[in-house]
C-alpha cells in the first residue's frame, strides 16, 4: 500500500493519548523529541549499574572479606533480583498505574536506594575497611552489612518499576500507522541500547577509577547525583510523552482464557473459526486497541475452547473473546525462547565475576608503565566497548547489507539475531579455555599456585578476545531479545514482554549463582580440590568454563528446534483481519472537557 506522511496536528492512529487522557497530537508528542529525555535517565541508569556491577564482587572480597564463591554468588542474586523484578512492574504498570506513574514511583525509589548505598560506604560508622598488612582485618558488623544489602535491594526494587516500563515507554512514542515514525522504531532498539552501553562504558571505567584511587564514596555520590538530575529531565518531558490506555491485568485475562478453557473442555472446537466469540473490530479501534485475528497454531488450539458461546451462557461476559485468546497463545509461544536465553543469561554473570577475579590476577600496567594500573573491574569496560562499536556496526553497516537479500526491514529477524549471539558466546567460552589453560601454565613455570595474591607475569591483554566477543555476542542477543519480546508480545501486553526480556537475565543470574554453588561443592568433595577456590591460582577454572561451553552448545540446539518452529505475530496494521478498512477508519476524536465523542478521522487514506 503507498501511504503519506501524516499531518503535525492530526491525531496519532494507534489510540495513544496524553497524560490528562486526550488524544495524542501526532506533531506535538512523541518522536525522537519524547525520547531524548526518557533516552537521560536511562543512560544515567546504566552509568549507576555499570559503577556498581562491575567492580562490586571486589568490593565484597576486599571490603566485606567475602570467600570468591559466596562474593560471586551474592553479586548474581542481586543482579538476579534486579531483573526479576520487572515482572512486579510490569503487572503493576499494565494493570493499576500505567507505565508512566509506575515509573515516576519506582525510580524515587532507585533514587533512595542510591543514596542509602552512597552513606553505607561513606560514613565511618558505616564503611568497612579492606584487609592491610599493618592492622590485618577488621570485622565487619552486621550493621555495616545490613545497611549496604539494603541500598542494594533498594535498588533491585526500584528497577522492578523502571526496568520493565522504560524501554517500552520510549517504544510507545512512536505511532506503527505513521510510516515516519515506523521507519524510526525500527532503529529505536538499536540506539536505546546504544545509550545503555555508552552508559555502562563510563561506569565501568570513570566511575571505577574512582572507587580504586580516590573512593567509593566519591563514585556513589556521583551516581546519586546523576540519577537525581535525570529524574529531574524525565519530569521536564512530560508534556511530549504519549500514554497507552490501560487494558487491565494481562495476567488475570490470561487466567480467565484458561479457566475458560477447563470449563469448555468436553465442547468440540469449531472447525470454522468464524462460529467463534468476537466483539465488533470498531470497540477495539475506538478504545486505541487492537484486535488480533484467529490463528490456526495447533498446540494451542485447544485454547480456542474459550471462545465458545453456549447456550448455558446468559450473557457474553463470561465468554472469552477471540482476540483475549490469541493475546493468550501468543504470550504462550514466547515462553520456549525466553527459556532458551537462560542459559546465555547465565554466561553474562562472569563478566562481572570470575573474568573480573581472573584479571585481578594478571600484569595490569599500561603498557611499559609501571606508574598506571588499570583496575580489575574495569576489564569490563572492553565488553561494553565491544557492544558500542557492534551495535553502530550493525544498525549501519550490517542491515542495509542484510536488507537486500532478506527484504526485512530489520535486515534479519530478531531470532536470527539471538542465534547468532549464542554461537558467538560458545566461541567465546573456548577461548575462555584456552586463555586460562595457558594463565595455568604460567602460574606452574613459576611457582606460583600456593601464592593467593601473587601477580602472574602474563598481560591482563590476554583476555582482551574473550571480552571483546562477549561484547558483540551481547550486543546481539540483548538486541534481538528486547526487540523480540517486545514486538511479539500482545499490543495490550508488551510491559509483561518486556518484563520476560529482563526476566531472562534474572533467572539467568540466579542459575549462574547456583552453577557456581553446585559445580563448588561438587568438584570439593571427599578431599578433592575444587574447581573454584578463594586462591584463582591454585583454582580450575578452565574445567568450570569447559562445563559452560558444553551447556551452551546444547542449549543452543535446543534454541535452534524452537525458533525454527516459532511463528511472528502479524504486524499491528494487519491486526484487524478481514475489518482492517473497516476499523482502522475508526479513530475517535474526543473533546478535553469530557469522554463524549465528537468526530471520526478517517486513516485509510494513508494506507492507499
Amino acid at each position: 500500500m503507498k501511504s503519506k506522511e501524516i499531518g503535525e496536528n492530526e491525531i496519532t492512529l494507534d489510540g495513544s493519548v496524553d497524560l490528562k487522557g486526550r488524544p495524542a497530537v501526532s506533531g506535538k508528542t512523541g518522536g525522537l523529541k519524547a525520547c531524548s529525555f526518557i533516552v537521560g535517565y536511562e543512560f544515567c541508569e546504566r552509568l549507576a549499574f555499570g559503577g556498581i556491577w562491575a567492580n562490586l564482587v571486589i568490593y565484597l572480597t576486599t571490603n566485606l572479606h567475602e570467600s570468591t564463591v559466596s562474593a560471586s554468588r551474592n553479586v548474581n542474586n542481586w543482579v538476579g533480583t534486579m531483573w526479576i523484578m520487572p515482572m512486579l512492574g510490569a503487572y503493576i504498570a499494565d494493570t493499576h498505574w500505567g507505565r508512566y506513574w509506575t515509573f515516576i514511583v519506582f525510580s524515587a525509589v532507585y533514587v533512595v536506594g542510591m543514596a542509602i548505598l552512597t552513606l553505607a560506604v561513606s560514613l565511618p560508622s558505616l564503611r568497612s575497611h579492606a584487609c592491610s598488612s599493618n592492622k590485618g582485618c577488621e570485622n565487619v558488623s552486621n550493621l555495616q552489612t545490613g545497611i549496604f544489602f539494603s541500598g542494594l535491594y533498594l535498588l533491585a526494587i526500584g528497577a522492578g518499576g523502571t526496568k520493565s516500563n522504560i524501554s517500552t515507554f520510549g517504544a510507545d512514542q512512536f505511532d506503527d500507522f505513521n510510516p515516519k515514525e515506523k521507519r524510526q522504531k525500527n532503529s529505536f532498539f538499536n540506539w536505546w541500547m546504544f545509550t545503555i552501553f555508552l552508559g555502562t562504558l563510563l561506569g565501568k571505567t570513570f566511575l571505577i577509577y574512582i572507587e580504586d584511587k580516590i573512593s567509593w564514596g566519591v563514585s556513589y555520590g556521583t551516581i546519586t547525583a546523576a540519577l537525581v538530575m535525570s529524574f529531574v529531565l524525565f519530569l521536564f518531558g512530560t508534556p511530549f510523552y504519549r500514554h497507552k490506555v490501560r487494558a487491565g491485568s494481562p495476567l488475570q485475562r490470561m487466567g480467565r482464557v484458561i479457566v475458560r478453557v477447563l470449563q469448555n473442555w468436553k465442547l468440540q472446537t469449531p472447525s470454522d473459526p468464524s462460529q467463534l466469540f468476537e466483539v465488533d473490530s470498531s470497540e477495539y479501534a475506538a478504545k486505541g486497541r487492537y484486535p488480533i485475528a484467529h490463528t490456526q497454531t495447533r498446540p494451542l488450539r485447544c485454547l480456542d475452547k474459550a471462545a465458545i458461546k453456549t447456550a448455558e451462557d446468559p450473557s457474553s461476559s463470561k465468554v472469552c473473546t477471540v482476540t483475549e485468546v490469541e493475546e493468550t497463545k501468543l504470550m504462550i509461544r514466547l515462553l520456549p525462547v525466553w527459556l532458551a536465553n537462560i542459559i546465555p543469561s547465565t554466561m553474562v554473570t562472569l563478566v562481572g565475576t570470575l573474568f573480573v577475579k581472573q584479571a585481578a590476577t594478571l600484569d595490569r600496567h599500561l603498557g611499559n608503565s609501571r606508574s598506571f594500573e588499570i583496575p580489575a573491574a574495569s576489564t569490563s569496560a572492553i565488553l561494553t566497548l565491544s557492544m558500542l562499536i557492534t551495535t553502530v556496526v550493525y544498525d549501519r553497516i550490517l542491515v542495509p547489507v542484510f536488507r537486500r537479500f532478506t527484504g526485512n526491514p530489520k535486515g534479519i529477524t530478531s531470532l536470527q539475531r539471538m542465534g547468532a549471539g549464542m554461537v558467538i558466546q560458545i566461541l567465546v567460552m573456548v577461548i575462555a579455555i584456552g586463555t586460562e589453560i595457558k594463565r595455568l601454565d604460567v602460574i606452574r613455570d613459576h611457582g606460583l599456585q600456593n601464592n593467593s595474591k601473587a601477580i602472574v607475569p602474563r598481560s591482563i591483554y590476554t583476555l582482551i578476545p574473550q571480552f571483546a566477543l562477549m561484547g558483540t555476542a551481547d550486543a546481539l542477543l540483548d538486541i534481538g531479545k528486547i526487540e523480540f519480546f517486545y514486538d511479539q508480545a500482545p499490543e495490550s501486553m508488551q510491559s509483561l514482554g518486556t518484563s520476560l526480556y529482563t526476566s531472562s537475565l534474572g533467572v539467568g543470574s540466579f542459575m549462574g549463582s547456583f552453577l557456581l554453588t553446585i559445580v563448588s561443592n561438587i568438584t570439593g568433595r571427599r578431599g578433592h580440590k575444587g574447581w573454584i577456590l578463594n586462591n584463582l591460582n591454585a583454582s580450575r577454572l578452565d574445567y568450570y568454563y569447559a562445563f559452560l561451553a558444553v551447556l551452551n552448545f546444547l542449549n543452543f540446539i535446543f534454541f535452534f528446534v524452537v525458533s525454527y518452529r516459532y511463528r511472528y505475530k502479524r504486524e499491528p496494521t494487519e491486526a484487524f483481519g478481514k475489518d482492517t478498512e473497516k476499523a482502522i477508519q475508526i479513530v475517535a476524536l474526543r473533546k478535553q472537557d469530557d469522554e463524549e465523542v465528537i468526530g471520526i478521522s478517517t486513516a485509510l487514506n494513508y494506507y492507499k
